[in-house]
């Protein structure tokens, strides 16, 4: 990187947009968190399933006490205040981070791509100065300003979100228009939209027009002569998804987080406006105490770029390690997840379990619905890493009810994106005796028969 380069990311510039964007995120949790004690999700999520599906490296992280799960999600609201207040802010957005990933860890299941950007943006919070303006931990002050490479990390983590996003869709069924043509077909009745979605190019509409938003939406929010017109596209786009699919905080997430594509400034200035409409005279701006951000060292700045190259890099590959395997990635879930694969795939199915002893010859036919709850079940029919693990948990529950070593094999059949009902896994393989690699494709899950 240029030194002309490297000095333009740490150059001052407003930290007005980084302020707005820390309480609006820090809002949004709150609400988030309230919503999971207002509709009894914690205790649905991870008091009352007597098995949670875990990540693998991850096995021992087990929820706490039904108390201790209610404190600890008090304790993310107090949490989520603060930064929105902008209280300790990189202490608060870092001890969110760890509480609400240890939230996300206990249960597989419920793995949603946007609690994954909440737990990096709360990394990142931790990191960037965002308490500089206008924040409990600048009373007394009059910081102005932030290093540019604060908006710069922010906004290319949000730009390979849109960009991986545009990825994952290049692939044979969004380009049918599937899934979108069987989820539209079912939100005829909408109050708004359902004129529109009645019409057979709607699903072709939404597929082709959410692929170009995804890959346009970067380079159109950093270019300021389509900046103004890029946010509007892509607010508009998200509050639609809104109304459609109901994705929870995701839209509004979204939206708070493109506005740091805005000028630094954009709220100071709308301040300005909403003045000059009223009437009101405008303050002068007031002086300075002293140097609002000092420079930054050599040694700083080498950690600092250094950081960037290793975080965005990553970010940047992670996502597409799904090409490393063979077959569809929406049937075999190798390298689905952390990857912004969003709604791409309608799959359903059903799954039983034979579990037979070799010593004695007995055999049991399980059926997982008596273990798990609903939403559990429905992931794991579709899910080739949680059959597996189910396994490997009903032969340890057999050995320790005094079985022995056992042998268990998955009937499970699935359906992807309206095609007809095939099996996921291969019913001949004791997969008590396989374990999940994320090396190698694993040759136990069935390819995807072509369509007749």
């Amino acid at each position: 990187m240029d030194s002309t380069r490297t000095a333009r990311l740490f150059a001052p510039v407003d930290g007005a947009s980084l302020a707005v964007f820390r309480m609006a995120f820090g809002a949004i949790l709150v609400w988030e968190v309230l919503r999971f004690a207002q509709m009894g999700w914690i205790d649905e999520y991870f008091i009352e399933p007597e098995f949670h599906f875990t990540y693998g490296g991850f096995r021992w992280v087990r929820p706490l006490p039904g108390w201790g799960m209610h404190a600890l999600f008090g304790g993310l609201g107090l949490l989520a205040t603060a930064i929105a207040l902008g209280a300790w802010t990189r202490l608060s957005a870092a001890l969110f981070c760890v509480g609400f990933s240890y939230v996300f860890l206990i249960e597989k299941a419920r793995y949603l791509n946007h609690f994954y950007l909440v737990i990096l943006l709360l990394g990142l919070m931790a990191i960037v100065p965002a308490g500089r303006v206008w924040s409990w931990d600048a009373r007394g002050t009059r910081q102005r300003t932030v290093p540019a490479w604060s908006l710069f990390l922010l906004r290319t983590q949000l730009g390979l979100v849109y960009m991986l996003a545009a990825v994952a869709k290049l692939n044979v069924d969004w380009l049918q228009a599937q899934p979108l043509t069987e989820w539209l077909s079912s939100r005829h009745d909408h109050v708004i939209l359902g004129p529109l979605l009645q019409w057979e190019l709607s699903p072709w509409l939404f597929s082709y027009g959410g692929l170009l938003l995804d890959a346009l939406a970067w380079p159109l929010l950093l270019w300021p002569k389509t900046r103004t017109t890029a946010f509007l596209f892509v607010c508009s786009f998200h509050l639609m998804n809104s109304s459609l699919f109901g994705i929870g905080i995701f839209p509004a997430m979204m939206i708070a987080s493109t506005t740091l594509f805005l000028e630094p400034d954009w709220p100071r200035r709308l301040w300005a406006w909403v003045r000059r409409r009223t009437g009101r005279a405008l303050p002068q701006a007031p002086a300075s105490d002293g140097p609002d951000l000092p420079p930054a060292g050599a040694a700083s700045r080498r950690w600092v770029l250094g950081f960037l190259v290793a975080y965005l890099g990553f970010q940047a590959l992670f996502p597409l390690r799904h090409f490393l395997y063979p077959g569809r990635v929406s049937w075999t879930e190798e390298g689905h997840a952390f990857a912004w694969h969003m709604k791409l795939r309608g799959k359903h199915g059903r799954a039983t379990f034979r579990v037979s002893s070799p010593t004695s010859g007995e055999s049991w036919l399980v059926d997982p619905r008596a273990e798990l709850n609903d939403w559990q079940y429905r992931k794991l029919c579709g899910r080739p890493d949680m059959v597996l693990e189910y396994a490997h948990h009903l032969a340890d529950r057999m050995a320790g009810e005094g079985h022995g070593q056992v042998e268990v094999r998955a009937n499970v059949v699935a359906s992807l994106n309206s095609r007809p009902a095939q099996r996921l896994i291969d019913p001949d393989v004791d997969l008590s005796q396989v374990e999940w690699t994320f090396v190698a494709p694993s040759p136990w899950i069935l390819p995807l028969e072509p369509q007749p």
